[in-house]
């Protein structure tokens, strides 16, 4: 994990990394020379800007995807929040991170990238590409092998998955079952004020 993502993490004071020695359990105040006064009383616009950034950094994305799902979310009838969070959990690379076929979010989107897995039986590189229910996600037969897949099988038997997706850890596929809820997302940013702020 690099350590501006720690780094973001100790600003915002919230687990944005999957590391678990993350420093913002043991040094709870910003980075720098002014930390240990810890972060000055945010405005309202500050307090929405946070909320986005911590988004960002969670999922790994930047502005303009992230204004991108923002606005496909505004074109939907219904919780603009809860279509932000869905697009954003949807994403193949972060399947395969709650799934456990990957250790971090950052590992996932990598692997997607150098074309490790199989959507449906065809091959997407795209680490964005936005997930359907019925869709099945399976490992590309000549990267099974590999070596960041050693010990897969006993590490997914471990592997608490989210209620949107069936993980079959003999087969190691994945199956999505329905769309993700906004409480089966990690809980590390507020989207109401990320809309808020977007809406501005």
């Amino acid at each position: 994990m690099r350590n501006n993502n720690h780094k973001a993490c100790r600003r915002y004071g919230v687990k944005l990394c999957q590391s678990e020695k993350c420093p913002v359990f043991t040094r709870k105040y910003p980075p720098g020379i002014h930390g240990p006064k810890g972060m000055g009383r945010l405005t309202e616009y500050g307090t929405q800007l946070a909320e986005k950034q911590k988004a960002k950094v969670l999922y790994h994305i930047n502005e303009r995807q992230f204004r991108r799902y923002y606005e496909d979310a505004i074109r939907k009838t219904g919780d603009t929040g809860e279509f932000l969070i869905q697009a954003l959990e949807a994403r193949l690379d972060n399947a395969v991170y709650r799934s456990g076929l990957a250790k971090t979010r950052a590992q996932a989107r990598q692997m997607v990238s150098h074309g490790f897995f199989l959507v449906n039986g065809k091959s997407v590189d795209v680490p964005s590409y936005q997930l359907k229910i019925k869709d099945t996600i399976s490992i590309k037969p000549n990267k099974a092998a590999a070596k960041i897949f050693e010990n897969l099988e006993k590490r997914l038997e471990k592997v608490n998955v989210v209620g949107w997706l069936h993980l079959d850890p003999k087969e190691k596929t994945i199956k999505v079952l329905s769309m993700p809820k906004p409480e089966e997302a990690e809980q590390a940013f507020n989207p109401r004020l990320v809309v808020e702020l977007y809406s501005k």
